[in-house]
């Protein structure tokens, strides 16, 4: 057989990038295609932290798709849920209902969820957000690498990633890999969530009906 000549090599250069390009565009939503093979897969395996074994604060600031700043020191006294995730991420597609479901119910029982995007532009991160109804912010780590630094030692390469703060701004949890709505919430009670606000009582002491 003979070598391909370097014109030849550089035309089947040109022809496979661009079908790297074609595999990694996107619908009408403006997101790219989920890919099987971009990410270091995790199995969802969940690790806790007890109080007394548990670290220094976590702290970065970071931007966010809005445009707005997300500094952590903000949040102490909150439960803060960071999860590590891009808009190819099959994994992290699979979670975005279960995340936004657990966000819902947890958004004012002193918790707070921030979204680290550790890949995409702004716009394609606007995109994910708008297809699966995502309403908690998200920042864009891609070009500083701020929040994956100051994560280093505690979140794995897998992607999604879950590292729940304790209201000291601690690592109370991480799950490597996604994972679904009752692990969400079970991990953000355990790391102090206030309790859920019961129903208010009618003139008659009894409860209003739902």
């Amino acid at each position: 057989m003979s070598t391909p000549t370097r014109p030849r090599r550089r035309a089947l250069a040109g022809a496979l990038v661009a079908a790297a390009l074609l595999a990694g565009c996107g619908g009408g939503d403006g997101l790219p295609e989920a890919q099987g093979q971009n990410w270091i897969s995790g199995d969802g395996t969940v690790a806790t932290t007890p109080p007394a074994e548990r670290g220094e604060p976590v702290t970065f600031t970071g931007e966010t798709i809005d445009g707005e700043t997300i500094d952590l020191a903000d949040l102490r006294g909150q439960v803060v849920l960071l999860n590590t995730w891009f808009a190819a991420c099959g994994p992290c597609r699979e979670e975005a209902d279960d995340l936004q479901q657990v966000w819902e119910e947890y958004s004012d029982r002193n918790v707070q969820f921030v979204g680290i995007n550790t890949y995409d532009t702004a716009a394609i991160a606007e995109s994910f957000h708008r297809r699966f109804g995502i309403t908690y912010p998200s920042v864009l780590d891609a070009q500083s690498g701020e929040a994956m630094l100051a994560l280093r030692g505690v979140a794995p390469q897998a992607t999604p990633t879950t590292i729940v703060l304790d209201t000291e701004g601690r690592v109370a949890a991480r799950v490597s890999g996604p994972a679904d709505a009752s692990t969400f919430a079970g991990l953000l009670d355990d790391a102090g969530a206030a309790p859920a606000e019961p129903p208010a009582p009618t003139a008659t002491g009894t409860a209003a009906p739902a």
